[in-house]
């Protein structure tokens, strides 16, 4: 009896004889995907993980069950039934053959053999020991899914219930950290559904629906909420926007779901009373006008950012609103820069990595390439002309001093041409700048440099001071049904809140100090997208020491400060008192342009980094060392790859079967580098790796084979191929595909086959036959 078979003739009627399926309210999900699989590139993906049955009551996910066929141990599956329980966060697991059950209780660690399943109510009892009414409403309401919502993936299940859980045990405080790109509006979007419709409030007070806040840092980040709410009626949202509240005299107060940003709330309108010295009344900043216990939940986005810290002028809001349930979502990790928001917060109620989500596939993997160049440190010297400004003498300029108080101009357009001579300049990319007038610098450069585009908005600067036109860019850059604008160049606008899912190339052109903002400008380019296998980060500005954190976006630190309370808030000057920020730095420039020539002498290195299958960076030693492990599963002696090699067909098949496990052309070409192989074949890299052969270059291959080429071929015919090999050495192994052929056949007979025909003999046919014919002689052993 297969596993197919045992399913529906043992393990189905035992789970209806226990009412599953059978009992209103609960349900047995077959072939649950818990995971898609991580990313491994040529469009694959790792095996995903599939729970054959997950048994859900009142939405809740509350047990695993493993199945495997009749005639196995009942217990082969228990390893897989732990870890698909524990990734689901389901507190009862069991293993099967349709004979016998094993039963584990994941939480006390009880486990062992049962006699059968327990019911619904059964399970839901012992899940949940101590009864709450809150719990069992929440619990009622199932999940929206007719807005348009993707289905949720088993981790916003978990984080949501996380929270409601929170709220039933009437937690004021609630931390939510996730990856950036795991969904957070979906979760949050999904919560307020459910004290909606369940009728939750404060005051416990059934007769209303609650009042809720969705509090942003910025307008892109409220908008992006707002959208995603629309399956609420909609004279339940409300956008508060300062042109409405002057217009109408009046914060608005009607409605369920309400969003806003932290400037919003904080600026308000002069009073009659009370005159200032300056001759009119104090402003009241517009969160002042709604009673504190207005609100009853309150969600603070990329809270990290806003009111939790300490000593932000926005903190007073949640102070000031300190009745209501507030939710703090942020994609970053605890750390010394963060350290204020989880000491208000509290430690999360649930936490979601990236490295979980690129390993379970809901996320992109990354790579790094680090640039290095020869101005990267620069100290003037008389040759070079200052333009504008008084140079320091004898001073050494660094990194951080570009841009901001020394510019050159040549220097910035060798740093571009470097990355647009390295990215597709077809794939959407975002370019971090030290300042806005860099980013317009570096906007003009791009537009001067780029090959691929006559469209003068291929590249477009978004920051603070392009308004209304910025976002205009931004809305166009994420519609992936447009490729223009296809570059866009920032400062600090796009480190958050930019949902473009196909970024493909992320460029690193200024300092970045903090792990937090690292981490939140790497979260630009993980959305999944059709296509997208990977993205990559060029860095300019040795960021890359960021990646060097040991918990890489793991599970937060704990340190006994942790919950220790605040000092009384200092009262803060009011938006309209403080300096505003000047457009551009207020003091002058040295602008300074290099001799003549010595442009042309700037020289750089690049190294890439590798990533290994549990999202840490390797070496170039450990990259070598698993791809050594992987490739006796394609070829077991140097015989084996030669002749799979010297084939079109057989070679195709062994790179196609490399990318899948991770090792596709651009690795490989990475690996021809690092073993200062960059003018061989391919196959030598692999058998580098695989037999320590030592690498001879492509010309000394085709040099090898032209005796073997005289010998068996007319003159004719030797001539075509020697073209063959010429393209070969000057381009790689590609030019030997058998896609190449009518390419190479149309550059040597000026465009036409038939001379071709004519010239080589036979037909097309003998041709394919020739070509392909010929290459064993470049692969045989020399």
């Amino acid at each position: 009896m297969n596993e197919a078979e045992t399913r529906a003739e043992h393990i189905d009627p035992a789970l209806k004889a226990a009412g599953w399926g059978e009992v209103e309210g609960s349900r047995v999900m077959r072939e649950y995907r818990i995971t898609e699989g991580r990313l491994q590139g040529a469009g694959q993906r790792s095996k995903p993980e599939i729970a054959d049955y997950v048994l859900v009551y009142r939405n809740h996910k509350l047990a695993v069950v493993e199945a495997k066929r009749r005639d196995l141990p009942y217990t082969e599956g228990l390893a897989q039934a732990k870890q698909y329980a524990g990734k689901i966060g389901a507190r009862f697991t069991y293993a099967t053959n349709g004979l016998r059950i094993y039963g584990v209780d994941m939480q006390s660690g009880v486990e062992g053999d049962v006699d059968a399943y327990p019911s619904p109510e059964e399970l839901w009892n012992r899940t949940f020991a101590v009864a709450n009414d809150w719990r069992e409403r929440f619990a009622a309401v199932p999940f929206e899914d007719k807005g348009g919502m993707w289905g949720s993936r088993y981790y916003q299940d978990s984080a949501i219930n996380a929270v409601l859980e929170a709220i039933a045990d009437n937690r004021q405080r609630i931390l939510l950290t996730l990856a950036t790109g795991t969904g957070k509006t979906f979760i949050a979007f999904q919560l307020a559904w459910k004290l909606f419709k369940s009728r939750w409030n404060l005051k416990r007070d059934a007769a209303r629906q609650p009042r809720i806040l969705f509090l942003a840092d910025r307008n892109i980040l409220a908008d992006q909420a707002y959208n995603s709410f629309s399956a609420f009626p909609e004279d339940a949202l409300v956008r508060i926007a300062p042109d409405d509240i002057r217009k109408k005299g009046r914060v608005p107060k009607n409605g369920s779901v309400f969003f806003t940003i932290f400037q919003t709330f904080m600026s308000g309108q002069a009073l009659t009373p009370g005159p200032s010295p300056e001759g009119r009344g104090e402003p009241t900043p517009y969160f002042g006008e709604y009673p504190p216990d207005f609100f009853d939940f309150i969600i603070i986005d990329e809270c990290h950012r806003g009111g939790a810290n300490d000593e932000s002028t926005w903190r007073g809001i949640l102070e000031y609103f300190a009745p209501a349930v507030q939710l703090g979502l942020t994609a970053t990790p605890r750390r010394k820069d963060n350290a204020d928001t989880y000491a208000y917060f509290g430690e999360p109620v649930y936490v979601y990595s990236l490295k979980e989500g690129i390993n379970d596939g809901f996320l992109t993997p990354f790579r790094v390439k680090q640039y290095a160049t020869t101005l990267d440190e620069y100290r003037y010297t008389s040759d070079d002309r200052l333009v504008e400004g008084e140079i320091e003498a004898g001073k050494l300029y660094e990194e951080k001093d570009f841009n901001r108080s020394i510019e050159i101009v040549e220097r910035e357009k060798y740093r571009v041409k470097l990355f647009m001579d390295s990215i597709n300049q077809r794939e959407k990319t975002l370019v971090f700048c030290a300042n806005q007038a860099h980013a317009l610098l570096v906007r003009d450069l791009i537009n001067q440099l780029k090959t691929v585009s006559t469209d003068s908005l291929y590249c477009v600067r978004v920051t603070a001071n392009d308004g209304a036109l910025g976002e205009q860019y931004l809305r166009d850059f994420q519609d992936n049904e447009k490729s223009i604008p296809t570059i866009l160049t920032t400062s600090q606008k796009l480190s958050t809140g930019v949902d473009a899912r196909n970024v493909r190339n992320i460029v690193l052109m200024r300092p970045i100090n903090s792990m937090i903002e690292f981490k939140q400008i790497i979260g630009r380019g993980t959305r999944l997208y059709d296509g997208k296998d990977y993205f990559t980060i060029y860095d300019f500005v040795k960021a890359h020491k960021l990646f060097n954190d040991p918990e890489w976006d793991g599970e937060a630190e704990v340190d006994n400060g942790g919950d220790k309370a605040f000092p009384p808030i200092e009262p803060r000057t009011p938006p309209e008192a403080r300096q505003p920020r000047p457009e551009y730095e207020s003091k002058p420039k040295v602008r300074v342009k290099l001799r003549d020539g010595k442009e042309r002498t700037i020289q750089h290195i690049s190294v890439t980094t590798f990533w290994g299958p549990d999202g840490k960076p390797i070496s170039a030693a450990e990259f070598l060392t698993l791809l050594f492990g992987q490739l006796p599963e394609f070829f077991k002696d140097e015989d084996e790859l030669r002749t799979l090699w010297s084939l079109p067909d057989t070679r195709k098949k062994l790179l196609e079967g490399l990318a899948e496990k991770g090792f596709g052309k651009e690795q490989l070409a990475e690996m021809q580098k690092i073993i200062d192989a960059e003018n061989s074949d391919l196959f030598d890299v692999l058998a580098h790796v695989a037999f320590a052969m030592q690498p001879i270059t492509r010309k000394e291959r085709a040099a090898s084979a032209h005796q073997e080429i005289h010998d068996h071929f007319s003159d004719k015919q030797q001539a075509f191929l020697g073209f063959v090999l010429s393209h070969y050495v000057h381009e790689g192994v590609e030019e030997l595909e058998q896609e190449k052929l009518t390419k190479l056949l149309r550059l040597k007979y000026h465009d036409s086959i038939p001379d071709a025909v004519a010239d080589l003999g036979g037909d097309i046919a003998e041709i394919r036959n020739l070509f392909t014919g010929f290459q064993r002689y470049l692969y045989q052993g020399l």
